[in-house]
């Protein structure tokens, strides 16, 4: 009792901090960053932090064992899963019919115009096609507030930029769950990025966009596991508690984009199955976890970029699989991303791109994905049109795979092909080209006629680690074939780098941080352990 009022003493109410913003605050930040948001993310941050850390850890474990000689398999524990009768639950309207979609950086131009160009959904990338600045960040947070509000627009010198009438649907990609944000802490550690993006986004436009059935929709990237998985759906069931959303509104796409990962996609599905609506075909990060998964193995080198194709057998069996996973548990197969873009004053090679999205969105629809990719307004139309033909219907959920029944071996299928002097030089020259403009605070790069992400570096710099450790043999541009050593690599590099000097200039050559690219390139693509992600020590010196 206390002495002077006689009244029960009541217990000291837990001191909560805020998450602390150390990064530099821009225009219009503190409308996101508001204390009730940062309160939010410490929680959070507090909550699922230390079981991020520990599935991370696990994660650095599954690859020991894969280097000592294990492969890739679907996992004992879950085969009641795999074999059980169940199916995720129905999808809204919103996502019923998919078809084509959208991707791109979360700059408000570009946001605009591609809720306004025609494809079914648009999901903005805070992930692989964003250079994390902190700018970039939360400046698409700021995109968010005002697309869930209605106030998305843009004024420049030359133009006015509203939305129309109606746009596509909005999906948003937070940041993988290795990855941290620097600029915003908690208890004096950096937070997770992905529950920096998911957090703010659902914080401030959750509820908006769940009372007119707009979402809030979500993809999920760079998973290894169910367990991942499971952590997201934690973190649902906590935020929609939170902001005062029905259970189940939250719903998730989730990419395929790691190699353990498509030996647990049911597992997947069923952690997830109150808040997934399908599975998506990640595929150039899923070649990238293909060379690090199976970096000791030296049956699954790979050939040179240009012959790593969606024909590939165990490309092939991967997205065989996916649908056949995803429509028996009545969920969307989306199908995996077209980087061509126009061909400026170049009419033929133009057509030949736009034949190419065209013969790969056919292959697609006919094995019986429900939508696909595409990463330029100008190819909407091209996929909407061979998707209109043979989909006719707003999915193909209904069509079962029949006798199509991919085993693991399947799914590591080895390869033929070749590794030619060119390929080499294409990958170091186009992995530099895109960790320069990385650094520049640029997350989506047209190179060379492709609309290029952060998967591109890390196919790049994968592959001439592999070429490397296990002596693969490159065809000379003067008809020899040489073991590709790291004498090679140098003089290839230097001639590269020449190269980009002479048509840049010594001057935009530096200032465009094309030397710190090139060292980067190099730390990652010949250290003796491979490193791995690209983007982690890219991000160390991002803002320097």
């Amino acid at each position: 009792m206390n002495a002077k009022t006689g009244s029960k003493a009541q217990p000291t109410p837990r001191h909560r901090v805020l998450a602390k913003v150390v990064g530099k605050m821009g225009e219009g930040y503190d409308q996101v960053l508001t204390p009730d948001a940062l309160l939010f993310l410490a929680d959070l941050e507090r909550r699922f932090g230390p079981q991020r850390r520990t599935l991370l850890d696990n994660r650095r474990l599954q690859q020991e064992r894969f280097d000592d000689g294990e492969l890739p398999t679907q996992p004992i524990e879950t085969d009641h899963i795999r074999t059980g009768v169940w199916e995720v639950a129905p999808c809204p309207p919103a996502l019923q019919d998919r078809r084509v979609e959208i991707t791109g950086p979360v700059d408000r131009k570009m946001m605009i115009n591609a809720l306004n160009c025609g494809a079914k959904m648009f999901m903005a990338d805070f992930e692989d096609a964003s250079s994390p600045t902190f700018a970039n960040m939360i400046e698409g947070q700021i995109n968010m507030r005002d697309y869930a509000r209605g106030t998305l627009s843009l004024k420049t010198d030359k133009k006015s930029y509203t939305l129309n009438e109606e746009t596509a649907t909005l999906l948003v990609r937070p940041r993988g769950w290795h990855l941290e944000e620097d600029n915003i802490t908690v208890d004096g550690e950096p937070m997770s990025a992905a529950l920096v993006d998911f957090g703010l986004h659902i914080f401030h436009n959750g509820k908006i966009l769940a009372e007119d059935g707009r979402g809030p929709f979500f993809y999920l990237p760079k998973m290894e596991s169910y367990q991942e998985a499971r952590l997201w759906n934690d973190v649902f069931n906590f935020s929609q508690v939170v902001t005062d959303i029905p259970h189940g509104t939250i719903k998730a796409t989730i990419l395929i984009e790691t190699l353990p990962a498509a030996f647990q996609m049911d597992e997947i599905l069923y952690v997830m199955r109150h808040h997934i609506t399908g599975l998506n075909c990640g595929r150039w990060d899923y070649i990238f976890s293909y060379i690090k998964t199976l970096r000791n193995h030296k049956q699954f080198v790979l050939p040179e970029r240009a012959q790593v194709g969606m024909d590939r057998d165990f490309l092939r069996a991967y997205s065989l699989r996916l649908i056949e996973t995803c429509h028996k548990r009545r969920a969307h197969a989306m199908g995996g991303m077209a980087a061509q873009i126009p061909v400026k004053n170049d009419e033929e090679a133009n057509k030949a791109a736009f034949a190419k999205v065209a013969a790969d969105k056919l292959r697609e629809a006919s094995q019986g994905h429900d939508g696909t990719w595409v990463a330029h307004p100008a190819l909407v139309p091209v996929a909407m049109d061979v998707f209109d033909e043979h989909m006719p219907g707003k999915h193909q959920i209904h069509k079962k795979q029949q006798n199509i029944r991919i085993t693991d071996e399947d799914m590591l299928s080895p390869h033929s092909g070749t590794i030619t002097e060119a390929g080499v030089r294409t990958n170091i020259e186009v992995g530099i080209r895109y960790i320069a403009a990385w650094l520049c605070g640029f997350g989506a790069v047209p190179i060379h006629n492709l609309m290029e992400d952060a998967a591109t570096a890390e196919i790049s710099r994968t592959q001439i680690w592999q070429w490397l450790r296990h002596g693969a043999t490159v065809q000379m541009a003067d008809g020899s074939e040489k073991r590709f050593t790291s004498s090679i690599y140098r003089d290839l590099l230097n001639e590269e780098t020449e190269a980009l000097k002479a048509e840049l200039g010594s001057e935009t050559y530096t200032s465009q941080r094309f030397p710190e690219a090139t060292k980067l390139f190099t730390e990652t693509a010949t250290s003796a352990d491979l490193p791995e992600f690209l983007t982690l020590p890219a991000y160390d010196i991002l803002e320097d």
